[in-house]
């Protein structure tokens, strides 16, 4: 989730002015992974111990969440027909940022959470509550029985990454446990499944776009390969380019507009504290932790009005001015005294 309010108050004023109480984007129950993908900084420059969310810190969590009234929701699908001419109805990444990730509670990071064995906990706790859910996972990780438990349990979206058609390509891009036909048969049962229980997970298959030779036909062939079933499937911009130093741009708007994450969302890390963001792979900028502080505490406290200030300043030094495409609100987009 995100502040949707903040959002279109910030596209229609320009102001900084935030809401007081936070909104959580994501929480990462885990950062275990058994790939070594090309593509993540996990990979070569994650240092931070492999730790999983213990089910109580999860819960106190989300008992301090609330999900979008309804009233507000509408607000925002009318603001983003309006400001960006997408509707309820594509297929496509910006259709995914505008109208899924604002409203579920992303549970993952740079983890695989289908390594969780709580997952399907969670997701309960979640839609006993009232809130949607979302993970992104590889599918040659998939444990059908874990997997009809999380949709049973109301998962409302999972996305399984597919880089490539190819095997030897899927295996060199995510490393040899990433295998193209056991994720595909496996993907396949899960539809299987979903289908035969009358499950309302809503699949969504996605392949990032690397900007590598025969990228295109080979999303072509995902497409074909899934084009007669129930499945939500798009071509993915690259997130983190500056790993790879591959900088080809990109079509998503969250990653073409200026970053707003310190005004409108909250980041939590496996191990409880809260970061910077969703691409603090190191826990670089830690603003609290929810073990011992409240997330009202922490979001309205001087560290994370520090890393505000950071983003108008364009403080040197830190990650988010090292090591990150999107560009900063300091950037000259607004007067630094916008800010509070």
């Amino acid at each position: 989730m995100f502040d949707i309010d903040f959002y279109m108050r910030h596209a229609l004023t320009g102001t900084l002015e935030r809401n007081e109480n936070p909104v959580v984007y994501n929480i990462e129950t885990t950062n275990a992974c058994n790939m070594t993908c090309q593509m993540c900084p996990r990979t070569t420059l994650m240092t931070r111990p492999v730790e999983t969310m213990e089910p109580g810190l999860f819960e106190k969590i989300i008992n301090q969440m609330k999900p979008h009234n309804e009233h507000l929701w509408k607000k925002w699908v009318d603001f983003v027909k309006m400001t960006y001419a997408i509707y309820p109805n594509e297929m496509n990444e910006n259709h995914f940022f505008l109208y899924i990730i604002p409203k579920v509670v992303q549970l993952h990071g740079y983890g695989d959470p289908l390594l969780d064995k709580n997952m399907g906990r969670y997701v309960k706790y979640l839609t006993d509550r009232g809130f949607d859910s979302y993970f992104s996972c590889n599918p040659a990780n998939i444990d059908i029985d874990r997997t009809i438990e999380m949709f049973a349990n109301g998962l409302t979206y999972i996305k399984y990454s597919v880089e490539s058609v190819k095997d030897d390509m899927h295996k060199e891009l995510r490393g040899s446990k990433s295998d193209f036909y056991k994720s595909y048969n496996n993907i396949l049962d899960v539809m299987a499944i979903k289908k035969a229980m009358g499950l309302k997970t809503v699949i969504v298959i996605t392949m990032l776009n690397l900007n590598r030779e025969g990228q295109r036909e080979e999303f072509q062939e995902l497409q074909r390969l899934f084009e007669t079933r129930d499945v939500y499937v798009y071509l993915k911009s690259e997130d983190t380019q500056w790993y790879r130093g591959d900088k080809h741009g990109t079509k998503s708007i969250h990653w073409s507009e200026p970053c707003k994450h310190p005004w409108m969302s909250m980041t939590i890390k496996s191990n409880g504290e809260v970061c910077q963001c969703m691409e603090d792979f190191n826990n670089a900028i830690v603003l609290g932790d929810t073990h011992t502080e409240t997330l009202y505490d922490i979001w309205n406290g001087e560290k994370y009005e520090q890393l505000r200030r950071d983003h108008l300043e364009l403080t040197p030094g830190i990650q988010c001015t090292e090591n990150c495409d999107m560009e900063l609100i300091g950037d000259g987009c607004l007067k630094k005294t916008a800010y509070i």
